[in-house]
């Protein structure tokens, strides 16, 4: 005997209770409305692409070091004008300046020079100007000869034109100072001219100009502010002067751009899905009322399911929008399996036929939450938020039909050709048996060629799997516009700016050990730069250096000072002495403190929380301390020395190397691991809930999904396309999805009216899923690829495992479910629904 889930107590109750009930969720979605006034206006929409990607928890500094980084440039623009003439270059880039001044965009045009700025960094560091040495001064002036270092300082005494000097003679008679700033400045190729930055690189002159967006650079509009105010402005340079080349680059541009494709998918897959579902909608009801009551049941999906996410989060992802526009393609189901009965039995009163059909759609929506909760297993944020929207998004429609359709559905559902004839498609569809005599001859012959082809599809979707070959690079959450990146990659060479992605994380208990492990480090790199590796790289000890560092420098520069003033006065009669300098090194806080530091301060990390989970006297292999800092590389081209940067690390203690994207592409592939095994065990999990509603027959629910899984495998393979996780979890989703279809075949034997709710339940979300398809993002292209191919194949397989009548067998027998597990017992003729009267 099997057990038959009922629906929650609240709506067994006659009149009453469902009243209740009805009231309820309207309070609910009231505050919903209002809390939607405030969401959009507060913009909480969020478009950073690491907000997706799951916190490193083995490493809280490296996660910490790429969003400080990230930070850093969030609301910083640049751009690059060439010429083949300084003049005209310099003459360009003010009219691009006074074009983006003058225009309504926030994009505020930067100065690039400031009056007196090196003047004050060179006050700054005068009274420490003996502990400021290159690693080739170090080596100079511990290996050269007194006499040597006389005659260099001699010539740059007489010969001061030679080299620009910082600082007076004695106070610097090897010129020391001036060689160590010249160290500093190689960190940029552009240097101060005419009041901007200047370049000379590939036969042409550049001016480099910088912008600041004014707000916040994630702020979502759907419009390219930036981009047109761009475009105009380089319009309006070129029209001027047409030989001049424009570059444009930084991180608002790519996430505007990023905000502009989201906006036209939002507007493409909701807006297109929806009209898909209100049309099919339409086709089979031929009433207003049914498309008006699905598509309120969908937007209040889609509404209380965004509240709940902003109230969970915080803040929603704008692919969480994009994702979630799908949405409508499954929320629909309940809607429109109401009102295919609806249709199929008119003088069933609402209320009535409502209690009846609800422990299908409890246990439908349960299976499709299970199968949506499935994807915010994996700890990216980004899943999380799609689970949680989509699982409340589906929770939401479904309270909505049923405590609001039996109020609100007055009157008839006229019945429509289209319905009827769909309906019917259901009676000549086979049925696979071992036994088929019951079967009509066309039937049966149907069924025959089936089972002779599953051999062969079977080793063609075998052939397909073992061609698949997985992909799991980063580069698949996002898809900046091809000629943006490639004016990034030009603008990045020309500056030599350095790459975010790879860096070395440096820590340390005090800041002193930071320093000093940096330097260790450094020494290393130094040899990675003469072999050509890389042109150099920027860490905080170019500036500050270590306490015990600046010691050293200090003695080697007292005691070569002092030898070579003593000659140079001892050979031209003077009587010139060494200035006195501070006794106190330079500290990390002082510098942090003044506006030098400015452009390697996001270099700092500073104090770092201890990892969650660890004894404060627990050792770890990449952290071993509280301050942390970022060693940057600059001129990193080739990806293949990427290995030997990574050896560079080895033995320092405290020195981890950092390839973000390497690592996230790890995570990907790890997650495709564990999310596969979450597969296999949520189709276990799936089948065990449809045992306890369908006992042995709850195979024929689950297999329909199981072949269709196996079949997008093989499809994929033959596609040629990559294997991912995006690709696993659309698989997840396609389980909660398919197996409904299975369950209302049960649950209705041979009913066309369940056929009918499923026919365009399963055409909604395919369309609604396959527009995923057309996204630009490569993650969510191959997640509606999958769901593209996969859908179809369950609605094709699901009719060929439903129940069997046999003739002269009872139900139950044969593995077949019973009658009353079956079918509800819908009223054939008018009844009285309790405080409705006459439906």
């Amino acid at each position: 005997m099997h057990t038959t889930p009922s629906a929650p107590h609240i709506f067994r109750q006659p009149g009453r209770g469902w009243t209740v009930a009805a009231v309820l969720w309207l309070v609910v979605v009231l505050a919903v409305i209002g809390h939607q006034w405030r969401f959009w206006q507060q913009g909480r929409i969020d478009m950073d692409v690491l907000a997706l990607l799951p916190h490193d928890e083995q490493a809280p500094a490296a996660d910490l070091a790429m969003r400080k980084l990230t930070d850093a440039v969030s609301r910083q623009g640049g751009g690059m004008v060439g010429a083949p003439d300084w003049a005209q270059a310099r003459e360009a880039g003010r009219v691009l300046s006074g074009v983006l001044a003058q225009s309504k965009a926030p994009l505020a045009p930067q100065e690039t020079t400031q009056d007196g700025a090196l003047s004050a960094a060179l006050a700054f560091y005068r009274p420490w100007r003996d502990r400021l040495l290159t690693p080739e001064q170090q080596h100079q002036l511990a290996t050269a000869s007194q006499e040597a270092l006389t005659q260099q300082a001699l010539r740059a005494l007489y010969q001061p034109t030679v080299q620009g000097r910082v600082s007076d003679w004695a106070a610097d008679p090897l010129g020391l100072w001036t060689q160590w700033w010249t160290q500093r400045a190689a960190a940029s190729h552009a240097r101060p001219r005419d009041g901007m930055l200047w370049l000379s690189a590939q036969g042409t002159e550049w001016a480099v100009l910088t912008f600041i967006i004014e707000g916040s650079a994630f702020s979502l509009t759907g419009n390219a502010v930036y981009g047109d105010a761009l475009q105009r402005a380089t319009a309006a340079v070129q029209a001027q002067f047409p030989a001049v080349r424009v570059l444009h680059a930084g991180v608002p541009l790519h996430a505007e751009a990023a905000a502009v494709q989201a906006n036209r998918e939002i507007n493409t897959i909701g807006w297109g899905s929806l009209a898909g579902v209100l049309l099919l909608t339409w086709l089979a009801f031929r009433s207003a009322r049914p498309i008006l009551l699905v598509g309120l049941s969908l937007i209040t999906g889609c509404a209380v399911a965004l509240s709940v996410t902003a109230w969970c989060f915080g803040q929603v992802h704008l692919l969480t929008l994009v994702f979630g526009a799908s949405l409508v393609g499954v929320a629909e189901d309940y809607g429109i399996h109401y009102f295919a009965v609806r249709q199929h039995l008119p003088h069933t009163p609402p209320r009535s036929l409502m209690r009846q059909l609800l422990p299908a759609l409890w246990l439908a929506l349960v299976t499709s939450v299970i199968a949506y909760l499935a994807l915010g297993a994996a700890p990216f944020p980004g899943l999380r938020q799609m689970a949680v929207f989509s699982a409340t998004g589906l929770l939401a429609a479904m309270l909505t039909v049923a405590c609001w359709f039996p109020f609100l559905d007055r009157g008839t559902v006229p019945h429509s050709r289209f319905a009827d004839r769909l309906g019917k498609t259901l009676l000549r569809w086979p049925r696979l048996g071992l036994h088929m005599p019951h079967i009509a001859r066309r039937s049966r012959a149907l069924a025959v060629m089936v089972w002779l082809a599953l051999p062969a599809l079977l080793a063609l979707g075998l052939w397909g799997g073992l061609q698949l070959r997985t992909q799991d690079d980063v580069r698949q959450l996002q898809s900046a516009p091809a000629a943006l990146m490639e004016q990034q990659k030009q603008i990045g060479a020309l500056l030599g700016m350095p790459s975010p992605a790879q860096f070395y994380l440096v820590q340390g208990p005090t800041e002193e050990d930071v320093l000093q492990r940096e330097e260790t480090l450094k020494t290393r790199l130094d040899a990675m730069v003469a072999q050509g590796v890389m042109t150099g790289y920027s860490a905080v000890s170019d500036w500050v250096p270590s306490a015990a560092m600046q010691a050293r420098n200090a003695a080697l520069t007292y005691q070569a000072d002092t030898q070579v003033l003593a000659a140079v006065n001892a050979t031209l009669g003077e009587h010139l002495r060494r200035p006195a300098f501070a006794s106190t090194p330079l500290t990390l806080s002082a510098w942090l403190a003044q506006p030098v530091s400015a452009t390697a301060r996001t270099l700092w990390l500073g104090a770092m929380p201890a990892p969650a989970g660890r004894n404060p006297g627990q050792a770890s292999d990449h952290a071993s301390g509280q301050f942390a800092s970022i060693v940057m590389l600059r001129g990193l081209n080739d990806l293949a020395s990427l290995p030997r940067l990574a050896q560079q690390a080895e033995g320092l203690p405290g020195v981890r190397w950092v390839d973000k994207p390497a690592e996230i592409s790890a995570l990907l592939a790890r997650y495709r691991g564990s999310m596969t095994g979450l597969l296999v065990l949520g189709h276990v999990l799936v089948l065990l809930a449809l045992t306890v509603r369908f006992g042995r027959a709850a195979w024929r629910a689950w297999l329909p999904t199981a072949l269709a899984t196996a079949s997008v495998l093989a499809v994929l393979g033959w596609m040629g396309q990559p294997w991912q996780l995006f690709n696993v979890l659309a698989l997840v989703l396609l389980l909660g999805v398919g197996v409904d279809y299975g369950i209302f075949l049960l649950e209705h034997e041979d009913d066309p009216s369940a056929w009918l709710a499923v026919v365009i339940g399963a055409g909604s979300t395919w369309l609604s899923f396959g527009l995923l398809g057309l996204s630009s993002t490569p993650a969510l292209r191959a997640f509606g690829l999958t769901l593209m191919v996969g859908l179809p194949l369950v609605l094709v397989l699901a009719p060929l495992f439903r129940a069997r009548r046999a003739v002269g067998m009872p139900h139950g027998q044969d593995g077949n479910p019973p009658a009353q597990a079956q079918r509800p017992a819908y009223a054939a003729q008018p009844q009285t629904d309790s405080h409705q009267g006459k439906a």
